[in-house]
């Protein structure tokens, strides 16, 4: 096949060869937890790739060992997975929180300094805050109201510049849809590079999947996704995904491996059915977005809105938006008039749209982001980075977008607003 052909294209038969399984046209699901070796030798050759002894061969390719380090199913997802975003290799996790999580133990160390956007996800926020200053990692969060100057001062204030090791973003921010400029990080970053610390930049795509942004082509040495979203799509599977150059891969595919947190047959081969119809499932859900987040614009009810579509021209956050973004998402966050009362009150009053947390999956979803996905975060902290009491976020689905805006407007009706605007 001599034509270079989009991903979407590829997702059904990518990597993939029938004539080894029987001519199925698609997978099946290798439910097996070891190979058979042909020889020992050939067993010794697979060992040495695995355990990074020797480079391989011209044409070598990393042979069948145990479906911790490796499977037919994992393999050919990871393969998929990585035309999208351009990248050398893929690692797939049993979730989206290992996969930051062995992220961040394999590139920093007890004395490193993690810099980080804020805010993020409640659980990577807890994981930095929480977790990693117990094994002596230092951590600064940065917002994206920052300066490149100001994110340097910032840094070198913490007295520990020397040993700045590894930058995680999160862009667009959950749940504010606040956006980091990734180029900007790159610079930043490299200000502090020297021969023998490198600085390593991972970025959560999470909120925008592998579709309307490709944070490697922006300077991010790691992508990273919670796969249970965009990609797996339909709410019925937990994962994650890590994907960058082949030396960095090496290192989260190596930690991996004895972490154990790799993804099952299972539900790689779920992710596979679910690749091929990546593309046609989010252009729905953004265009649903766009109408939804245009008619919440609008009613006099909401104090103020945060999606990428509506950013005013001129602005720094949208200069940003259109350097990095091929798309405005299908992620709205709103502020209702009121406080949790009248959050509340929405939420309860939803027909079609679920309350539930997650989002990226076929179906609409609402929920409370400062009492659910943000719950374990300090409070100074969500006041500070916008997640009050009236902050509701939507993940539109794939729903007729007439009846999700009626299902928002009615259950907008049953609000009854006795507080000025808190925006």
């Amino acid at each position: 096949m001599n034509k270079s052909m989009k991903p979407e294209s590829l997702m059904m038969s990518y990597g993939y060869k029938p004539e080894l399984s029987e001519g199925a046209i698609k997978c099946p699901i290798f439910l097996t937890s070891t190979f058979v070796f042909k020889s020992a030798e050939e067993g010794k050759a697979y060992f040495e790739l695995a355990y990074g002894k020797r480079e391989k061969l011209p044409g070598e390719e990393m042979g069948l060992i145990y479906s911790r380090i490796n499977n037919p199913d994992l393999e050919i997802l990871e393969n998929r997975l990585r035309l999208w975003d351009g990248a050398d290799d893929c690692a797939v996790f049993e979730s989206g929180m290992s996969a930051i999580s062995t992220v961040l133990l394999e590139f920093l160390k007890p004395g490193d300094l993690l810099v980080h956007s804020s805010p993020t996800y409640g659980g990577t926020d807890h994981f930095i805050n929480h977790f990693l200053p117990k094994i002596g990692v230092h951590t600064l969060g940065f917002t994206s109201e920052m300066s490149e100057e100001d994110l340097v001062k910032a840094i070198e204030e913490t007295g520990h510049a020397s040993t700045f090791a590894h930058m995680h973003l999160e862009t667009p921010a959950n749940p504010t849809n606040s956006l980091i400029d990734i180029e900007m990080c790159r610079r930043v970053a490299d200000r502090f590079v020297t021969d023998e610390k490198p600085v390593t930049i991972a970025v959560d795509n999470t909120y925008m999947g592998p579709l309307w942004q490709h944070p490697l082509k922006h300077g991010a040495d790691l992508v990273m996704y919670s796969a249970t979203k965009y990609i797996g799509g339909h709410s019925d599977l937990i994962a994650g995904a890590v994907l960058g150059n082949a030396e960095n891969m090496v290192r989260v595919k190596t930690l991996r491996t004895f972490l154990g947190n790799m993804a099952s047959p299972h539900t790689g081969w779920m992710l596979l059915r679910s690749l091929e119809t990546l593309k046609i499932r989010m252009e729905a859900m953004q265009e649903n977005a766009i109408k939804v987040a245009d008619f919440l614009s609008q009613h006099d009810k909401v104090a103020s809105i945060k999606y990428l579509g509506l950013l005013e021209e001129g602005t720094e956050n949208h200069r940003i938006y259109k350097q990095q973004c091929s798309g405005p998402g299908a992620m709205v966050s709103f502020k209702i008039k009121g406080g949790e009362k009248e959050a509340f009150k929405f939420l309860n009053s939803l027909q079609l749209v679920k309350l539930a947390v997650s989002l990226g999956g076929t179906e609409s979803l609402a929920e409370h982001p400062k009492t659910m996905t943000h719950a374990g975060v300090d409070e100074a902290h969500l006041e500070a980075i916008g997640v009050t009491d009236a902050l509701i976020r939507i993940s539109v689905g794939v729903e007729n977008y007439e009846d999700l805006i009626w299902d928002i407007g009615q259950a907008l009706d049953q609000v009854t607003i006795n507080v000025i605007e808190t925006a």
